[in-house]
C-alpha cells in the first residue's frame, strides 16, 4: 500500500510539472491532481497492456515510438473521464505524457520495489587499497 502512494505521489508530481510547463494542459485543483494521478495509475495498469498488445505490429514497425501514441492516449482517456483535466489537443497529450514519463522515470529512481526511498552508495578504489 505504502508502494502505491508513493507511485500515487511520484505521477500527481509528473502531471503537476507537466500542467507547468505544457501549454494546452491544466488541471483543475490539488484534488483533481491527485484523482488525475490515481486514474492515470489504473489506466496504465488495466487499459495500457491490452493497447500496447493489440498495437504490437505498428509498434514495432515504429521501433517502438508508437509507444508514445500510447502514452498520450492514456492522459487523453482521463482527460476524457475528468472535466477539470483538459487537453487542447493531441500534441500537449504526446507532450505531456511525455513529461509525466520522465518526472516519474527520474523519480522513481529513488524508490525501491518495496516502495522505500533508496540511495545507491558508489565507493571508489583508494590509491592505498593494492596499488
Amino acid at each position: 500500500m505504502r508502494g502505491f502512494v508513493l507511485r500515487t505521489l511520484i505521477t500527481a508530481l509528473g502531471l503537476w510539472v507537466a500542467t507547468e510547463i505544457v501549454p494546452g494542459m491544466r488541471i483543475d485543483g490539488v484534488s483533481s491532481l491527485f484523482l488525475a494521478a490515481v486514474l492515470l495509475g489504473m489506466a496504465n495498469a488495466f487499459v495500457r497492456p491490452v493497447v500496447v498488445i493489440l498495437t504490437l505490429p505498428l509498434t514495432l514497425v515504429t521501433l517502438g515510438l508508437f509507444l508514445l501514441v500510447v502514452n498520450a492516449l492514456m492522459l487523453a482517456l482521463v482527460a476524457a473521464l475528468m472535466r477539470q483535466f483538459t487537453l487542447d489537443g493531441f500534441g500537449p497529450a504526446v507532450l505531456g505524457s511525455v513529461v509525466v514519463t520522465l518526472t516519474s522515470w527520474f523519480a522513481s529512481c529513488f524508490i525501491g520495489s518495496r516502495g522505500r526511498f533508496e540511495v545507491l552508495a558508489v565507493r571508489g578504489r583508494r590509491a592505498s587499497d593494492g596499488d
